[in-house]
């Protein structure tokens, strides 16, 4: 995962503006719609756009309303999958060995619906699974979509403003520090992804 998450660094420092936009639009809607969020938390990237938009390669304005407005449709996405195919995606194979997790998070959407949505969307293994499981839990859409719609504004900002924020620092020392500081951004969202998975791992042998 950590030579995946440098690549994709790497990529989007080399291609087109366009072609930044449009692989952090796709990483962050397919993180629920398409469960890349199992192998790729979108935060990385999200945040890595982020750092490159101070570099001056993309603008910081259509990048955290292309990152909002992805969250918002892939989330809307994974609910509607979960809703028609909620059956079969119990059976995947990284949902499956999770069971109690989503057992759990089904019970926590019945009892807190909007609340667990929004909070959700800021745990990578949660934003990647609770639109599908409120999708089965027969969640209505209109309280899911305001609950998802505020959870990836605050997430998209907050998430490509720490990235511009980083990029002070980057933009100071590129020529020198700049590629090292951005992997050290990586490695920690790899750091949070890895930690948050041994605390679902723990919370399921405790059951």
């Amino acid at each position: 995962m950590t030579i995946a998450l440098l690549n994709i660094l790497h990529l989007l420092k080399s291609v087109s503006p366009v072609a930044v936009y449009f692989i952090v639009a796709f990483l962050v809607f397919g993180e629920a719609a398409l469960f890349i969020g199992f192998v790729l938390p979108a935060e990385a990237s999200v945040i890595t756009a982020g750092v490159i938009a101070k570099t001056g390669h993309v603008r910081i304005v259509p990048l955290v309303i292309i990152v909002i407005a992805s969250a918002i449709v892939g989330d809307s996405t994974g609910y509607f999958v979960g809703e028609r195919y909620g059956d079969r995606l119990l059976q995947l194979k990284p949902i499956h060995k999770r069971r109690a997790l989503i057992d759990k998070t089904i019970v926590e959407l019945q009892r807190r619906g909007m609340l667990y949505v929004f909070l959700g969307r800021f745990t990578a293994f949660l934003r990647a699974v609770t639109p599908g499981l409120a999708g089965i839990s027969k969640m209505h859409y209109r309280r899911f979509l305001i609950a998802n719609a505020l959870g990836g504004i605050v997430w998209g900002g907050l998430a490509c403003g720490l990235g511009y924020a980083l990029g002070n620092v980057v933009e100071k020392y590129f020529s020198r520090f700049g590629y090292a500081i951005l992997a050290i951004v990586v490695v920690a969202a790899i750091a949070h992804h890895v930690i948050n998975k041994r605390r679902e791992s723990r919370a399921q042998s405790g059951q």
